[in-house]
């Protein structure tokens, strides 16, 4: 049994599931394309992908056969590149489907809104079996959330043994339901906040909707978190331009990431002396 990987500190997230090339003419859409700009933020900074796939009309789709073809494209184009594959159901898709495809995909990581896949008490049988099949093979959960409600339901999943402590990862949603899809920084607090309420620490990933996208994430680094970057929740640098593609905003964020490192080392060494 290999051991589950663990997220690199900058992932991309470069169409997601509902923007096209009418929203911005460099978001990626074909496997071709998704490849070729995994590889273009990979060398800008980005050690993983968030992957979604779409179908011949440019919609959204959970396709096992369309998702084996990216992942080919990508892991020929940048091997060391981690894939993370989505299962978000946008309304399209029932848990059991969801699942479906992970068990026929067998991926090396996946992400799961909480709020699909155990939406109540009657999802958690299905849901704890499905969970045990992912650590059984190593698949790497991270738990998708996106309000306090949602930390709150999976530490009590968490006590209950439906989702293993083991390993646990979780992605902190900014944004997504504030008005205009517009993310502060304020808006991590209350998550970490709620986090306590974890039987462990997790291993933890913010990303964060519109143009307070750079703020959000600088200040997750500053506390120790992982970052989600790309078209799916952002089109926009700090300034509020349009930025020119995925790989310009994942090197704005991997530069904050180098500052954050260089204070934090000449903190260090300042202590040190001390």
């Amino acid at each position: 049994m290999n051991s589950t990987p663990i997220l690199p500190r900058i992932m991309v997230a470069s169409n997601g599931a509902r923007r096209t090339k009418a929203d911005h003419p460099n978001l990626p859409m074909t496997a071709e394309e998704i490849a070729a700009n995994a590889a273009a933020c990979f060398a800008a900074g980005a050690g993983a992908i968030h992957l979604h796939v779409r179908d011949a009309d440019g919609r959204h789709v959970l396709d096992a056969g369309l998702y084996r073809q990216a992942i080919g494209l990508i892991e020929a184009m940048v091997p060391q590149m981690m894939i993370q594959v989505t299962t978000e159901a946008v309304g399209l898709y029932k848990p059991a489907e969801q699942m479906a495809l992970v068990r026929d995909l067998k991926p090396d990581a996946i992400s799961a809104a909480v709020r699909e896949f155990v939406a109540d008490a009657g999802a958690e049988a299905a849901a704890a079996n499905f969970y045990e099949w992912c650590a059984e093979r190593d698949t790497a959960v991270q738990h998708i959330l996106y309000d306090v409600a949602d930390v709150l339901r999976l530490a009590d999943l968490i006590r209950r043994g439906i989702v293993p402590e083991a390993g646990l990862s979780v992605l902190y949603v900014l944004g997504r339901y504030s008005v205009g899809q517009e993310s502060s920084a304020s808006d991590l607090g209350p998550f970490l906040e709620a986090a306590s309420s974890f039987p462990v620490q997790p291993d933890w990933m913010v990303c964060a909707f519109g143009r307070g996208e750079t703020a959000a994430l600088s200040a997750a680094m500053s506390a120790g978190g992982k970052v989600r970057v790309g078209f799916e929740n952002s089109l926009w640098n700090a300034d509020g331009s349009t930025a020119a593609s995925n790989e310009e905003r994942v090197a704005v964020i991997a530069a904050i990431a180098r500052r954050l490192d260089a204070g934090r080392k000449v903190a260090e060494g300042e202590v040190e002396r001390g």
